[in-house]
């Protein structure tokens, strides 16, 4: 027994597949359009911190439900038990559909980073342009090689993939104290006055706690990765309970993380000059705020940081989206094929899928980056609001279920559940400061629309097999807590 848990995942390889899930590359990258968007360092950092308001909730929920139901497919199983297979579906494709959009999105900004280090990559005539982005072949051609790599790392299980995962972590971490510290180093109070300025086609909001909200409204997209913790939890070495614990560790650190990042490197340079950087800001600063050969090595250091960062992101929703879609086709919600595993237990025809998407992200490049985090935060927060609604009704009907963690405080996730649906309906509401835009809506319904026609068209085949026998499927690989 003790053998076998050895080759399982431990409490801290969760913790760095979900913590590095979530932090990813936005720290470095997306930075100074948090200022400009919150109108100043102060508010985008409030906002993050008003985050974990909305956030704590849905990773308690999931920190009880994980243990309780340790099987891969995370919200899809919690939906099943709670609410059948209607409502497992929508939560599932709703994940998918947020889980799939991630993966391209890192493979597009591997690129971005990787041409800050090797500008050859960008040079040259380009093959052809996406939404006015030029594409070129020698970056197209690395970020296909990263997309195989990640792939192969994963094709060989999660043990595989959970040990890349914590070298490429505690690079991230490490980046990022360095910034905190050489930004403190070089912290001037009045860098971060106004307090509070909208800047120029930066969202409606109008005061200091307006651009607050936009950033919190925003944060679902920069926080989604913690439930990537779930859908790993068929390999865990058994210590079921610290496993749904990490899930809360992540979601805290990455709010307080992000918040330290745009207060510290506010306090190095003048906010409003800070935020005309180009990508990525975050190191592009340290060459203009220190001279000579210091700056070039905070450059290079944040560069890998960013990097590293993309890779952590990268690698948990390579390994959490197939899984995922194993849940889903293990209650025949999806195609039989996608539930087949090979030899070192990674799902492999959904891995395959995944696999596919992230070659394609290269070759549509980096001007369809926003649409796709819009569409991705929406479906992010619709399928948290079934999980934490999951918890709710299972409280009611299964209160004999064995829960390993256990909320003491009901109201906390009603409140979750409250916040959620406001939010969710913000983002469908054009002119609040949580728009998901027009081609964010339109790329939202068309993949739901999917979905619904995909499920019609298998309600044959799906109810061939006795509802009984779909539920045993789905619950067969539950880990031992």
């Amino acid at each position: 027994m003790s053998n076998e848990k050895k080759k399982g995942l431990s409490p801290f390889d969760f913790f760095t597949i979900g913590f590095g899930a979530i932090v990813g590359v936005g720290w470095a990258v997306s930075v100074n359009n948090w200022m400009a968007n919150a109108g100043g360092p102060v508010p985008a950092a409030v906002g993050y911190l008003l985050s974990l308001v909305f956030m704590v909730p849905i990773a308690l929920a999931y920190a009880e439900l994980t243990p309780a139901l340790p099987v891969a497919g995370g919200g899809v199983a919690f939906a099943y038990k709670a609410f059948g297979q209607k409502i497992a579906f929508l939560s599932g494709w709703a994940a998918v559909g947020a889980f799939i959009t991630i993966i391209p999105w890192e493979a597009i900004f591997i690129n971005r980073i990787l041409s800050m280090l090797f500008p050859s990559l960008v040079s040259g005539t380009p093959m052809y342009q996406v939404a006015g982005v030029d594409i070129y072949a020698n970056a197209c051609a690395v970020g296909v090689v990263f997309s195989v790599v990640l792939f192969l790392l994963n094709w060989f299980g999660a043990k595989s993939s959970a040990g890349f995962q914590k070298v490429m972590c505690v690079a991230l971490l490490s980046a990022g104290l360095i910034a905190i510290v050489a930004a403190l180093i070089k912290a001037d109070p009045s860098n971060l006055q106004p307090i509070y300025e909208h800047v120029e086609g930066r969202g409606t909001h109008s005061s200091f706690w307006g651009g607050a909200i936009a950033i919190f409204a925003s944060s679902p997209f920069f926080l989604a990765g913690f439930e990537t913790i779930p859908q790993g939890i068929e390999d865990s070495d058994g210590d079921i309970k610290s496993v749904g614990k990490t899930v809360i560790a992540a979601v805290g650190l990455a709010c307080i993380f992000y918040a330290l990042i745009l207060f510290s490197l506010g306090l190095a340079m003048p906010w409003q000059e800070f935020y005309g950087l180009t990508t990525p800001a975050a190191s592009n600063m340290f060459k203009l705020i220190y001279t000579g050969g210091a700056g070039t090595l905070l450059w290079v250091i944040i560069l890998v940081g960013a990097l590293a960062g993309l890779l952590t992101t990268w690698n948990a929703f390579m390994m959490a989206t197939p899984r995922l879609m194993m849940g889903l086709a293990r209650a025949s919600l999806l195609p039989k094929a996608f539930a087949g595993q090979n030899k070192y237990g990674s799902p492999k025809a959904a891995l395959i899928f995944c696999g596919v998407f992230a070659i394609i992200g290269p070759f549509v490049g980096i001007g369809i980056i926003d649409p796709l985090t819009s569409f991705s935060a929406a479906a992010f927060v619709l399928s948290w609001l079934i999980t934490v609604l999951s918890l709710i009704r299972l409280r009611k009907t299964e209160p004999d279920l064995h829960r390993p963690y256990k909320i003491k405080y009901m109201g906390i996730p009603y409140f979750g559940a409250a916040i959620a649906v406001v939010i969710f309906v913000l983002f469908l509401i054009p002119g609040s400061v949580c728009y998901i835009s027009d081609l964010g809506i339109t790329l939202f319904v068309a993949w739901m629309a999917f979905g619904l026609i995909l499920y019609l068209v298998t309600i044959p085949a799906r109810n061939a097999i006795p509802e009984v026998e779909r539920t045993a499927t789905l619950y067969a690989h539950m880990k031992e807590s």
